[in-house]
């Protein structure tokens, strides 16, 4: 299972309650003090936020729960990704007083193309303003998905002390980490919000529905397993509460991940041959790479069968076998040596030197390929160099040691300036990037003004451009006479042959399309990519000799090029959705700010003393904004921002 939630809704916390009322660790850390078990690396500790994902293991109830920490900030979503793509189910954290915030969706989003099962876990009740049916409610509207609250809340705001169990109608309270089972403080509000329940539950499930039409209610075994069906096909949400922070209401969580969650064997097979049984023969998923200095230790979602220490397993990415020499089981930073592994389990493996983060490794003779992550395209760019020139090979070492733990990370030369660029998702992702750069490498470097990614696109094409390619130089020569028309397209390239009678041979076809997303690597305005393309193939002549299909190639790359010369053409830039928010009195300076930036204001809401703004700020102008907000708000102002493709850029933008 994984822990999914918003910047500061409290899943660091929650994993540290877990961890020590399972007994796997013998104290409680905090993030304010830097003693957390997960976020253990120096930047995680410094800033305050969860920045890697970290696995751990516990045990509850006789069930062993593989656990997974995941970032909240929008700049580490790949890491999310990745985690979610070997996640059986899921705990989503929810401030009780901001209640679905703008991340929590993107990451519920996530979890939606995944098909992870989630449950809920309303955090934070002991803050001035939580509201659980509230959080529940913004639950229900933005996520769009029917909250069934099976908690309700003893005590409110700093008087919260315990939660009642709609299901086993039990109500608990906690004294410091004591929990004690006490009479339910308002029976007939029991009753009545458990009837809400099962109406919601009978209106999801068929099985309950006859029940429920029968008995005028429904047992709690049903209602128990009428939930746990429901969360597994993602037609409704359970949603618990509690504040981690003061250790309320951890272990009722714990018991709904068993009760609610998918095990390893209640989710579908990853191929009809291969049962989640330690019997089958192994396949499993490498989610994360970390190549430190000491060793390459390779993370694996183990998905069927059993791996032991000394075996040979196929890397289905390069086809090569390789040599298992360590197992490790894996609790955050720390490591415990294993003689096997089997399906269900999370363990690092160390001997596999060249398997990437998505990767399949297999048994060699049972060869298997499962789907991997998508990884985004990076958006922000930075110049990094050595600032001591004997250090360039050891940066090219390190850069390359970045890329391969984190593939959201690009590295490239820029051929005009010979400059080594280096693009992510976010600035905070490069800040991070550079600083582990400078903390584990040693290594000074000096870094350039972050760049972001433009591209140019056809406002208004050509049609009717003929473009002959001829070249003599001895032996056979190249002839291609190509006619092509440019218009837009609302896809990045479309490419169409309206060639009649057989003018141009389908193999040449094919190669002046191959041409032309050759010529789309460099636009005529400043060398950016270009996107947004329609080109069709009008007429063509070939030569009996001369012709081939790199001179078909080669003429669709220079036709392209020339058309997009005469077209009328526009620089696109990114643009990113900003949510920011911030105290109701400082709401002019944040709007003010926003305009100076080219930001357009799409959404405002007001609650609880706070204004929400949301608007689309071009990424290039949003630089250096994380200080400014802090500077105009007084240090009360927040904001997160998530990719919202790219529109036209003004003249003169770059």
């Amino acid at each position: 299972m994984g822990i999914l939630a918003h910047v500061d809704a409290g899943k660091t916390t929650t994993t540290e309650r877990i961890l020590f009322l399972t007994g796997a660790t013998y104290k409680q850390g905090e993030v304010h003090d830097g003693t957390t078990v997960t976020d253990f690396d120096a930047q995680e500790r410094k800033r305050g936020i969860t920045i890697f994902a970290a696995a751990v293991s516990c045990t509850w109830d006789g069930h062993r729960i593989n656990l997974i920490d995941t970032p909240g900030h929008v700049d580490f979503s790949a890491e999310v990704e990745r985690s979610l793509r070997v996640l059986d189910g899921a705990v989503a954290v929810f401030d009780g007083v901001a209640g679905v915030e703008p991340q929590s969706e993107s990451v519920w989003r996530q979890a939606d193309l995944h098909g992870v099962p989630r449950i809920a876990f309303v955090n934070k009740l002991d803050r001035a303003g939580a509201d659980l049916d509230a959080a529940a409610a913004s639950i229900g509207a933005r996520l769009h998905v029917t909250p069934l609250v099976v908690q309700l809340p003893i005590g409110a705001e700093e008087r919260f002390t315990g939660v009642v169990d709609l299901v086993t109608r039990r109500a608990v309270t906690w004294t410091g980490d004591a929990m004690t089972v006490v009479e339910v403080p308002d029976p007939a509000e029991m009753e009545r919000r458990r009837r809400l329940l099962e109406e919601a539950v009978a209106e999801l499930h068929a099985g309950a529905l006859e029940e429920f039409v029968a008995n005028d209610g429904l047992k709690d075994a049903t209602l128990r397993d009428a939930l746990r069906d429901i969360t597994g096909s993602g037609a409704g949400v359970v949603v618990l509460c509690g504040s981690a922070y003061k250790n309320r209401g951890i272990e009722p969580l714990l018991d709904a991940v068993v009760a609610y969650l998918p095990s390893p064997l209640d989710v579908p097979p990853v191929h009809p041959q291969r049962p989640a049984s330690p019997d089958a023969p192994f396949a499993g998923l490498v989610f994360k790479v970390h190549a430190a200095t000491t060793g390459r230790l390779t993370y694996v979602r183990v998905y069927s069968g059993t791996i032991t220490k000394g075996a040979t397993v196929l890397d289905t990415g390069t086809g090569r076998t390789e040599r298992v020499s360590r197992i490790l089981h894996v609790q955050a930073d720390r490591h415990t040596e294993l003689d096997d592994a089997s399906a269900g389990d999370i363990v690092a493996v160390v001997g596999v030197k060249h398997a990437r983060v998505g990767t399949t490794l297999c048994a060699p003779d049972a060869p298997l390929v499962l789907e991997a992550a998508v990884t985004a395209e990076p958006v922000v760019s930075v110049a990094v160099e050595a600032r001591v020139a004997t250090d360039t090979d050891r940066l090219s070492v390190a850069l390359a040691r970045l890329v391969e733990e984190d593939p959201s990370l690009r590295v490239r030369s820029d051929p005009e300036t010979g400059q080594t660029v280096l693009s992510g998702l976010g600035e905070l992702h490069l800040e991070v990037a550079v600083e582990k750069l400078r903390q584990a490498n040693g290594l000074t470097v000096n870094v350039g003004r972050p760049q972001v990614s433009y591209r140019e696109t056809v406002v208004a094409g050509v049609s009717g451009l003929l473009y002959r390619h001829v070249k003599q130089d001895g032996g056979s020569g190249q002839y291609a006479h190509v006619l092509i028309d440019v218009t837009t397209s609302e896809e990045p390239f479309a490419f169409d042959s309206a060639v009649v009678g057989g003018r141009v041979p389908k193999e040449y076809v094919k190669a002046v399309e191959a041409g032309c997303r050759d010529a789309l690597l460099e636009g005529p305005l400043g060398g950016h990519p270009v996107t947004g393309v329609h080109v069709t193939l009008v007429d063509g002549q070939t030569h009996s000799k001369d012709s081939s299909e790199l001179a078909f190639r080669t003429a669709g790359r220079l036709a392209l090029q020339q058309a997009l010369r005469q077209s009328t053409m526009a620089v696109l830039e990114p643009v990113a959705e900003v949510t920011v928010t911030a105290p109701d009195d400082t709401v002019g300076a944040v709007l003010g700010d926003l305009a100076a930036r080219r930001g357009r204001v799409t959404d405002s809401t007001t609650r609880a003393g706070t204004v929400v703004v949301t608007a689309t700020v071009p990424l290039a102008e949003l630089f250096g904004y994380a200080t400014r907000l802090r500077s105009r708000t007084q240090g009360r102002g927040t904001f997160t921002t998530r990719p919202a493709g790219y529109q036209q850029a003004p003249e003169g933008t770059v």
